[in-house]
């Protein structure tokens, strides 16, 4: 049981999520306007309105412990939790917790040094039926039996975060988009068996909602997985293929002609990405060859590329960069916005946005265009 000392401190906690500021900025403790004394001494309401709120979650662990009434109130209550505090039992804090929280929502695992375990997630999945934000980052004792349990258990996952998972293979992440189908938002980083080709095409058949996928460092990626995530997913809107060195133009091609709504785009070290793969991003921008993909975007005068990261891509050329630039006004390259980032190519030096042109200009100095 948790200590009195401890349970006082966890009693103060709570009441400052509701403390109020006055016209002086003074701090005012709502347990002294309504005549709360003691952790005792709080309404069931109260209770639950501090639990939806407060970010202190081992304060809110710490004080389901006070007695059985509250332990059931927080435990209905509690929507969001995040374990990554725990340092040294988080499986076995997963276990007990889990088949209590039936009304959790978002669950954040992430770790320092691995402690989860396959038993824990299918506990998970066996309890948390309306899970819809997961992160199991950096949990590399997880392995596909994780995944399965998600599967059948976890149907409304919008977000899952599985990044440096490197147990995780293909045919688990396979399995798992199969049931879903909901996902807008997959964090794959550094997940080199589970990101292939073959399970990009699943995702590009299954999960035609995404919206945001961190391929990064994810070597097996090549053009016919990339392209599956085109076709099958046009809502996306962001996607990090950084490092993924197998991939070419096509991919791109792809991308700049099947993803209308592609705001942030990481190529960085793709070094077989040329011109080829800039001019179609900038055609993309001014002739419309299905007008029906396009009307949604048209309709939300949305700005295009907003970031890009081109960095180590040393076959482009300043003509095709420049002309990228120009078309999509949010790419910037002056100091302090760098959305365009181009670092390690030496030859793109010459390339600026309009806003770094100008700057040029009011120093009475005008950089060289490239014709394009």
């Amino acid at each position: 049981m948790v200590k009195n000392e401890e349970l006082n401190r966890c009693f103060d906690k709570l009441m400052m999520v509701c403390g109020e500021v006055d016209g002086k900025g003074v701090v005012v403790v709502p347990s002294q306007k309504m005549g709360i004394a003691e952790w005792k001494d709080i309404p069931m309401e109260l209770l639950l309105r501090i639990v939806s709120v407060v970010d202190d979650h081992r304060t809110i662990i710490m004080a389901s412990e006070v007695c059985s009434g509250w332990r059931e109130a927080i435990y209905l209550g509690l929507t969001h939790l995040c374990l990554s505090w725990c340092k040294n039992s988080m499986n076995n804090l997963v276990l007990s917790l889990a088949p209590k929280l039936r009304n959790l929502q978002s669950l954040a695992l992430r770790q320092d040094k691995p402690q989860l375990e396959d038993n824990a997630v299918e506990t998970i999945a066996m309890y948390c039926h309306d899970l819809q934000d997961l992160d199991l980052s950096k949990s590399f004792k997880l392995t596909d039996r994780s995944l399965y349990a998600l599967a059948h258990g976890c149907p409304n996952l919008v977000k899952l975060n599985i990044s440096g998972c490197t147990s995780f293979t293909d045919d688990g992440l396979e399995h798992l988009t199969r049931f879903c189908r909901k996902l807008k938002i997959l964090n794959l980083c550094g997940c080199v068996s589970a990101a292939t080709d073959h399970a990009l095409q699943a995702i590009g058949r299954n999960c035609n909602e995404l919206q945001l996928l961190n391929l990064g460092w994810c070597e097996n990626v090549g053009d016919i997985g990339v392209m599956s995530l085109a076709y099958g997913c046009p809502k996306l809107r962001t996607l990090d293929l950084c490092g993924c060195v197998l991939i070419t133009d096509d991919s791109v091609i792809a991308l700049a002609n099947r993803c209308p709504h592609l705001t942030s785009l990481g190529l960085y070290y793709c070094r077989n990405i040329t011109d080829r793969a800039i001019y179609s991003l900038v055609h993309s921008r001014v002739k419309n060859k299905n007008p029906a993909l396009w009307e949604t975007v048209k309709s939300k005068k949305d700005e295009g590329l907003k970031s890009l990261n081109i960095s180590q891509c040393t076959a482009l050329t300043p003509p095709a960069v420049q002309a990228l630039c120009d078309s999509f006004p949010a790419l910037h390259t002056c100091s302090g916005r760098h959305s365009l980032v181009m670092s390690g190519c030496l030859n793109l030096t010459s390339v600026h946005c309009a806003c770094a042109v100008q700057a040029h200009r009011s120093l009475g100095y005008v950089p060289h265009h490239h014709a394009h």
